[in-house]
């Protein structure tokens, strides 16, 4: 197989979970709002499984929370999109270059890649060239006997490896960020959240 893995940029607009999964599913940016209703029908239909203690909130709650476009996405809203749409997601953490792969109890045949910097989430593709045009992307990768998807997954390993030499991912716990619209300073993903929650505001940058 030639090519190259690529990061393909999502909007960063806390939406960035759901469209990078409708990216690499769907080669679609676009699918927030439909998954978030996909998530929210899921969660409401099996109040059992998806209990106050797993969802750490009540079942209705989450449920409007999760159709809320300003509220982030992850480890649970990930293990339900992948059951929906069948398929393993793994989730590449640039600062540990960890691989979490949801779905993977399933005997799925096909996995997508995302990748994350501790904020954000963005898409991987596999791509014949460099700068060849996102149509040309392949973004399902076939599962092998051995649970991997062969040269594709030391290529992404490999890309995620170099991300993290470049330091290009937040330590969520202490990093500074400055807000971009009224350039007050916060520490942390706690205080970050806490901001974007009381003024709406979701424009951070980080700063040392």
């Amino acid at each position: 197989m030639e090519g190259i893995i690529v990061r393909r940029v999502i909007p960063s607009d806390n939406s960035c979970l759901f469209n990078a999964v409708g990216y690499v599913m769907e080669h679609d940016k676009h699918k927030a709002s439909e998954l978030r209703q996909v998530i929210a029908a899921t969660v409401a239909g099996d109040p059992v499984k998806y209990s106050e203690a797993f969802l750490g909130k009540p079942n209705e709650e989450y449920c409007a929370w999760i159709l809320n476009p300003e509220k982030w996405g992850g480890a649970i809203e990930l293990s339900i999109l992948a059951e929906y749409y069948g398929r393993e997601i793994a989730a590449y953490d640039i600062q540990t270059t960890r691989c979490d792969v949801y779905g993977q109890e399933k005997n799925y045949q096909e996995r997508v890649l995302l990748i994350y910097d501790g904020l954000h989430y963005d898409s991987l593709a596999m791509s014949p060239f460099e700068g060849a045009p996102e149509e040309f992307d392949q973004t399902i990768f076939a599962l092998q006997k051995d649970d991997t998807i062969g040269a594709v997954e030391g290529l992404a390993l490999n890309m995620v490896k170099d991300a993290q030499r470049k330091r290009s991912y937040t330590d969520t716990a202490n990093f500074t960020l400055r807000c971009g619209v009224c350039q007050i300073g916060v520490v942390g993903q706690k205080e970050a959240v806490e901001h974007a929650q009381a003024t709406g505001h979701v424009n951070f940058q980080e700063y040392r």
